[in-house]
């Protein structure tokens, strides 16, 4: 049987989505393995050389996506990169997130001078902005904000991390609400926000006894730094808060698409549902999910069966028709390995050891005897039956091989098949775009506009008729 029909879904055009002016933000997410940074670039490739000013923003630490961009490096700065089309006005650059830079422009830009100095010397401070739990999203958020409130971009493209944190970032404003309003938060900010001598008198007496638990538990050292860093950060945090806040509804916005990106894999098309189910219940535009390194063939209905059938029959085929050359062949006599073709019984015969060959007796005048390497003690059969009677057993070794490797192909095709049409059947407003399994890696900016053209010509084979077979052809690939 032929693989299961694809369930329809609606066509997802990238093209109308980065060629749209109102869209001023585009979120790849997935899970790790997907192809999600290879997707951002080339979205961002595609828009900037049909005229848009792109930036990328990855949260990913990984260096893939300056490799395939031709740059030795990213970090916290955009930079520009070389061999874009900018003929149609457009420009592309692209950045990494540094967590900690980005923490210390935050507070060179928020506090003044003498509180800047003080938190960015704290010890506490140094070991937060490196890497704690949560300090990624944070300035993945602040930092989104910036770009989108700079305004020398019309597209910024964001290649979120490969997990299912990739969404923490949206979850950065509450949770930043949450810390600064903890009460242990408070507990160590109260002194600098209780104003008076006579208050902070008052609010000692307590605070003597919770500070000497707290100072035993963590340090004095530790207490002092960690008090000294929440009362510093107070505005700063209170700002930033704020623009979180605000950055979380411009996501939300009709500005904003965001994409998620997977495999035709049950594991990631799983993580894909959990992307679409969260972006709906925070209602954040989705706009579509793109179905990387699908398997497809122009053969369909050569199905697996009939390709294994075929297969068989070939071999079988060419085992008989050796048997039967072989047959009307002496096994002994003067065809011993070394001896030449006298050509006295119209038997051709071989020098090459460790092999007797033996031909048809009384060959047309004209025609090449059939050649079949017959086995002797000194090593196996080596078949090369090829005359103008068979003139398909040469070839039919080769031809097996590739009906074989069509029918596990066509498994490939079935599995992923069943996986789309799982998710399609639960999430049928999903908008879609498939991308061929390219035969090598992406690794520089062809590649890049190479899938680039792919996914906007890869609506789901239900909704694109020829546009993927054009893409094809303009990519070499057809």
């Amino acid at each position: 049987m032929a693989p299961a029909p694809v369930l329809p879904a609606p066509a997802l055009d990238v093209d109308a989505l980065i060629d749209d002016p109102a869209i001023r933000i585009v979120v790849c997410c997935g899970s790790g393995g997907v192809g999600k940074t290879t997707t951002a670039a080339a979205v961002g490739l595609r828009a900037a050389e049909r005229g848009r000013r792109v930036v990328v923003l990855t949260i990913d630490p990984a260096k893939r996506l300056a490799q395939s961009m031709g740059l030795g490096e990213l970090d916290n700065t955009p930079r520009t990169v070389p061999g874009v089309d900018v003929s149609a006005g457009g420009g592309l650059q692209a950045m990494m997130l540094d967590m900690k830079r980005t923490f210390d422009e935050v507070v060179l830009t928020h506090a003044d001078p003498e509180r800047a100095r003080t938190i960015l010397e704290n010890s506490f401070y140094q070991s937060l902005s490196s890497g704690f739990a949560g300090t990624q999203e944070y300035m993945a958020m602040e930092k989104l904000g910036q770009l989108s409130a700079c305004g020398e971009w019309d597209l910024i493209v964001v290649d979120t991390p490969p997990s299912r944190s990739a969404l923490d970032f949206l979850d950065a404003p509450q949770r930043l609400g949450s810390f600064l309003d903890g009460r242990f938060v408070r507990l160590l900010g109260a002194p600098a926000r209780v104003g008076g001598r006579g208050a902070r008198k008052v609010l000692s007496a307590g605070m003597g006894v919770v500070s000497g638990v707290l100072g035993r538990v963590l340090g004095g050292h530790v207490l002092s730094d960690l008090s000294t860093l929440v009362a510093a950060l107070d505005t700063v945090f209170g700002g930033f808060r704020e623009r979180a806040e605000a950055t979380y509804r411009r996501l939300q916005g009709e500005g904003t698409a965001f994409l998620v990106v997977a495999t035709p894999e049950r594991d990631a098309l799983r993580e894909a549902a959990y992307f679409v189910e969260r972006l709906a219940a925070d209602r954040m535009p989705l706009a579509g999910l793109v179905l990387n390194r699908v398997h497809v063939s122009r053969a369909e209905r050569l199905t697996r069966q009939r390709a294994l059938a075929a297969a068989e029959a070939l071999e079988s085929a060419v085992v008989t028709t050796a048997a039967d050359v072989s047959a009307d062949v002496s096994p002994d006599g003067p065809d011993a390995p070394g001896t030449a073709d006298d050509g006295t019984d119209g038997t051709a015969r071989s020098a090459s050891f460790p092999y007797r060959t033996a031909g048809v007796k009384d060959p047309q005048p004209g025609h090449t005897p059939v050649r079949v390497e017959r086995p002797t003690a000194h090593g196996p059969v080596a078949a090369a039956p090829s005359s103008p009677q068979h003139p398909w057993t040469a070839a039919a070794p080769l031809t097996a091989t590739l009906l074989r490797l069509h029918a596990e192909q066509m498994q490939v095709i079935a599995r992923e098949r069943r996986a789309r049409n799982a998710f399609t059947a639960v999430h049928r407003d999903v908008a879609v775009a498939e991308v061929p399994a390219l035969p090598e890696d992406v690794h520089d900016l062809d590649g890049l506009r190479r899938v680039g053209s792919l996914l906007a010509a890869g609506a789901a084979p239900a909704e694109r008729g020829d546009r993927t077979a054009g893409a094809r052809r303009a990519t070499g690939l057809g």
